[in-house]
């Protein structure tokens, strides 16, 4: 079955489409993969309606029939550049809001997770059947509805005798650490705080681009350490796994408020993004350090490990170095998951379209032991073509 996933991330940067050959079994095959990035004015509305705390119902219902538009554009691109027919669509949307903390609303406790695109118009065009909206039925089995992607980790790059982390930098970072022979019931999963998403708007903020290309902003500064550990002693680092976060925790508030911070510590532009690429490896070594190193240590030989890296923020050279120079005392040699065979671009996607595939054959696509759900569930919603 060739099977499209389709994913826009935390960074609202744009789309990646992964088409995959998807056999007996779950058996998946890459066949190809694009990206392609939104439109100005799409991004911008998708921004704000990532921050605002009131918008327009109107506003956000165009938005949401723009999107399911734009995710079948990239979609038919996809499909003709590998040359094949699409028959499933696997559509995680564009998330606005993710709350997985209950708070109280309108006199009762409320979790709640919301993505947007949608599918009635990718299904109308390709006229083939969608799944999209995966994340609630977690949510709802009483899981943090992230991460999800494990499930495809699990699947692709479990080992009989090797532990392996899978590390991804999108908006945010999340991690899947596998022991050697591990299944799903031995995963560990979470988010581990901010990847791209605060190197992106800080470079927004301060120099009106959308990202540190390669990390050279950021190699011409210097790290301002002691913003980087007072950072680290906010409450979500320090907080058992499961655990999700999203803009409502590193969003534009904190971007402004985390200048601020390094300002007052003398800190330059350049430092600012030297220091925000730094917040985010140290978040991932403290969590390796705080959490991993421990369950691993429990479930296998600590000294075969590998740390494999997928997502935009592979991309970034000075990340990347700071990561692997980090990992490095811990004996823990940090690569990215091409290693593996898989683009690191691509995961997502492909995690996605897998996702898809099950839903279609009525299996269950949450990994309990990453959410914290009380059962094993289907996953999403499928709107007929």
């Amino acid at each position: 079955m060739i099977v499209a996933g389709v994913m826009s991330g935390t960074s609202a940067d744009g789309i990646d489409v992964a088409i995959c050959r998807i056999g007996a079994g779950g058996r998946v095959k890459l066949v190809g993969w694009t990206e392609s990035r939104y439109p100005t004015a799409v991004r911008k509305a998708v921004l704000a309606a990532m921050n605002a705390e009131a918008m327009p119902v109107a506003e956000m219902s165009r938005l949401h029939w723009r999107l399911g538009a734009l995710y079948a554009d990239a979609v038919e691109a996809a499909a003709k550049s590998a040359g094949v027919r699409v028959e499933l669509v696997g559509c995680h949307g564009q998330t606005i809001y993710h709350q997985a903390v209950a708070s109280k609303y309108l006199g009762a406790p409320v979790r709640t997770t919301w993505q947007i695109g949608e599918a009635s118009v990718i299904a109308e065009r390709l006229r083939v059947p969608v799944v999209s909206d995966f994340r609630p039925a977690d949510l709802a089995a009483g899981g943090q509805g992230a991460p999800l992607v494990p499930m495809l980790d699990v699947h692709l790059f479990g080992h009989t005798t090797r532990s392996r982390v899978l590390q991804n930098l999108g908006g945010i970072g999340n991690l899947t650490a596998i022991p050697a022979g591990g299944g799903a019931q031995d995963v560990m999963a979470f988010d581990t705080g901010p990847a791209n998403m605060v190197i992106d708007g800080c470079m927004e903020q301060l120099y009106g681009k959308r990202f540190d290309r390669n990390g050279a902003t950021g190699r011409k500064g210097r790290v301002l350490t002691d913003v980087v550990a007072a950072v680290l002693q906010e409450p979500y680092f320090a907080a058992l796994p499961p655990k999700s976060c999203g803009r409502e925790e590193f969003g534009t508030d904190f971007v402004t408020h985390f200048i601020a911070r390094c300002r007052s510590a003398g800190g330059t532009d350049a430092d600012v993004i030297a220091t925000a690429t730094a917040l985010t490896v140290e978040s991932i070594v403290d969590a390796y350090r705080r959490f991993v190193w421990a369950h691993l240590g429990q479930k296998a030989p600590l000294a075969r490990v590998d740390f494999c890296v997928a997502g935009g923020g592979a991309r970034n050279g000075f990340l990347m170095e700071m990561l692997r120079d980090g990992f490095a005392p811990l004996g823990v040699k940090v690569q990215a998951i091409d290693a593996l065979g898989l683009p690191p671009q691509a995961k997502e996607g492909v995690a996605f379209a897998l996702m898809a595939w099950l839903t279609w054959h009525r299996q269950t696509g949450n990994v309990k032991a990453a959410t914290g759900a009380m059962r094993d569930v289907v996953l999403g919603k499928v709107t007929y073509g």
